[in-house]
C-alpha cells in the first residue's frame, strides 16, 4: 500500500462526500419510480450509466437477466488476476409498497462505494466489480448470477441493508416456495357423493398435519401456507386443490429436511384420502446467510468512524431470507443491517418506505458507502484480509454454520 491506511480511508471519505448530493439524487430517483422484480429497467439503466460515466467497463444483461449488469475496473479487470472485490447493488421494489425494504439505499451506497474506490485507488492491482442484482424480493437474481458463474474468482461480496437494528451481520434463514397440488375426482355432493374424491379436503388435511408438525420445529424454521386453488363451486366435489407453502430453515440443511417432511406429509395425506399429489419447487431456493467475521468486522470498524456502532444480533431473532445467502456460502460476504428507523418499526411497511427517503436514510447511506468502500480497499490492498476471509469461510462451512 503506497499510502498509509488512514490517509487512504480519508481520501475515500472525501470522494464519497464529493458525490453525496448526486448519490442522494440517485437514491431518491429510484424511490420515486419503484420497479418490481425483473422490471427494474430504469434503475439498471441509471446505475450502469453512472458507473460508465466514471470509467467503469459495463456489461449489461449478464446471466441472461435483462436488468442485471456488471461494471469492472482495475488493472486485472478482464483477466480476474489478483484480488477481486464485488460491491452488490439491489434495486427492486415491493409490489404496492415501493421501496419499503430500502433497496434504493442499497443501490446508491454500492454505487458510491464503487465510485469512491476507483477515484481513490486508481487502476489498482486486481479487480473491483459493481454488480447489479435484480429481483431480491422475489425471483432471486443472485441465485441466477451464482449459477451463471458471475461470482467465480471473487474474494469478497460486500453490501449493506437498511433496517431497524444496527447489527454487524444478518441472521437470515434459508427459504423455499413449494407448491402442493392434490388431484381427486369431481362429483355431485348430493346426487353421487360416493363417487367424489375431495381434493380440497386433502389439502385441508395437509394444513392440519402441518399444524402439528409446526409445534416441534426448531428455532428459525417454519411453514406458512395459503390456498391458491380451492375448487370452482360449492355443488361440485373439488377435483383439484392447490396450496403454496413458504418454508424457512435456520440453515440450508434444516430447510432441506423441512421440505422433505412436507413432501412426506403430503404423500401420507394423499394415501389416506385416495388422492394423487404433486409437490414442486417454485423458483430457486435461498440458502442461509453465512457471515464472514473478518469482513464484517472491518466494515463495523469503518462504520464506527461515522458514529454508527454495530452490535451482534439478538439471539434467536431472524430477519427473513435473501438471495445473498447463495453468495455467502460460496465466497466471503457481508450483509450488515444499519437502522434508518427505531426498532419499534418494521420493513415492508409504508412507514419504512417513507423513512427510506428521509434524512436519517441519507446519513446511513453515505456512512455505509464509506464503510463499504474502505472494506473493498482492504480486500484489494491487504493480502492478509483475503487469506483470513477465505479461512473463515472454510471453517464455518466445515462446522455447518
Amino acid at each position: 500500500m503506497s499510502q498509509s491506511p488512514e490517509s487512504l480511508y480519508a481520501r475515500i471519505r472525501q470522494e464519497v462526500a464529493a458525490r453525496a448530493d448526486r448519490l442522494w439524487d440517485v437514491s431518491l430517483a429510484l424511490h420515486r419510480e419503484p420497479e418490481t422484480a425483473y422490471e427494474e429497467h430504469g434503475a439498471a439503466r441509471l446505475l450502469a450509466g453512472e458507473l460508465e460515466r466514471e470509467g467503469f467497463r459495463v456489461e449489461r444483461g449478464v446471466a441472461g437477466l435483462p436488468t442485471a449488469f456488471v461494471a469492472r475496473t482495475g488493472s486485472a479487470a478482464e483477466t480476474r488476476g489478483g484480488p477481486c472485490a464485488a460491491l452488490l447493488m439491489e434495486y427492486d421494489a415491493l409490489p404496492l409498497l415501493g421501496h419499503a425494504c430500502g433497496h434504493n439505499l442499497i443501490a446508491s451506497a454500492g454505487l458510491g462505494a464503487a465510485l469512491a474506490v476507483r477515484a481513490a485507488l486508481g487502476e489498482v492491482e486486481g479487480t473491483l466489480l459493481a454488480v447489479g442484482t435484480p429481483a431480491e424480493e422475489r425471483g432471486g437474481g443472485k441465485v441466477v448470477e451464482v449459477e451463471a458463474g458471475l461470482f467465480d474468482g471473487v474474494d469478497a461480496a460486500l453490501m449493506f441493508h437498511p433496517g431497524v437494528y444496527d447489527w454487524a451481520w444478518a441472521p437470515l434463514t434459508a427459504s423455499a416456495q413449494v407448491r402442493v397440488g392434490f388431484h381427486g375426482r369431481a362429483a355431485h355432493p348430493t346426487g353421487s357423493p360416493t363417487e367424489g374424491i375431495d381434493a380440497l379436503g386433502a389439502l385441508i388435511q395437509l394444513f392440519n398435519t402441518l399444524g402439528v408438525l409446526a409445534r416441534r420445529l426448531p428455532t428459525g424454521s417454519h411453514i406458512q401456507g395459503i390456498v391458491t386453488d380451492g375448487g370452482r363451486a360449492t355443488n361440485i366435489v373439488p377435483e383439484y386443490a392447490e396450496g403454496l407453502f413458504g418454508l424457512r430453515g435456520g440453515t440450508t440443511s434444516a430447510l432441506e429436511e423441512l421440505v422433505e417432511e412436507l413432501r412426506s406429509c403430503a404423500q401420507g395425506v394423499a394415501l389416506a384420502t385416495r388422492t394423487r399429489v404433486e409437490v414442486t419447487d417454485v423458483g430457486g431456493r435461498y440458502e442461509h446467510f453465512r457471515d464472514n467475521d473478518v469482513l464484517s468486522g472491518l466494515f463495523a470498524d469503518h462504520l464506527e468512524r461515522a458514529g454508527i456502532r454495530l452490535s451482534e444480533p439478538t439471539p434467536g431473532v431472524y430477519l427473513g431470507s435473501s438471495d445473498i445467502g447463495n453468495v455467502s456460502t460460496r465466497l466471503p460476504a457481508i450483509h450488515p443491517f444499519v437502522a434508518i428507523m427505531g426498532s419499534e418499526g418494521s420493513d415492508h411497511t409504508p412507514p419504512f418506505a417513507e423513512a427510506a427517503a428521509g434524512p436519517r436514510a441519507r446519513q446511513v447511506m453515505l456512512a455505509a458507502a464509506e464503510a463499504l468502500a474502505c472494506t473493498a480497499a482492504d480486500v484489494l490492498l491487504r493480502t492478509d484480509v483475503t487469506e483470513r476471509a477465505w479461512a473463515c469461510l472454510r471453517r464455518k462451512a466445515a462446522e455447518g454454520l
